[in-house]
């Protein structure tokens, strides 16, 4: 199943982009990158983020990690080793907040800034994405 439906991906991309634009407006006002986290209402920002599980999913296509947003969505990419039959789980799974997810998305903060300040819960060999952000 698609992470997001194809007549909401314009939706999505206004919504990733209205939070980009706000996420830059807060580091200009002296947000620390960390805690760059806009608010938009609950729709927006599941959009947002199907929007750009979506965007990874072309870029990194695979069965081997499975990249989880919640409660907003997961995508499976890389490749490697496909999830065991019984369980559906690949053997590698990173899981992220939404706000992490969009400044990683954004380049507002890279891998290691979100993972050295324990923002990131990956399990597995395939844990690092720092080679596939930002988006752009």
């Amino acid at each position: 199943m698609a992470v997001i439906r194809k007549q909401d991906i314009p939706a999505g991309m206004d919504a990733y982009e209205t939070w980009g634009l706000a996420a830059r407006a807060q580091l200009a006002e002296g947000v620390p990158a960390l805690e760059v986290a806009p608010r938009l209402d609950r729709r927006a920002m599941a959009m947002a983020v199907r929007y750009t599980l979506a965007m990874m999913e072309i870029k990194a296509p695979g069965p081997g990690v499975e990249l989880r947003v919640a409660p907003f969505g997961a995508v499976k990419i890389l490749e490697g080793p496909a999830s065991d039959p019984h369980n559906l789980t690949p053997p590698d799974v990173i899981e992220l907040e939404p706000d992490v997810w969009l400044r990683l998305a954004c380049g507002i903060t890279d891998w290691g800034q979100e993972w050295h300040a324990g923002h990131i819960s990956a399990v597995g060999e395939r844990d690092d994405l720092s080679m596939l952000l930002p988006l752009g």
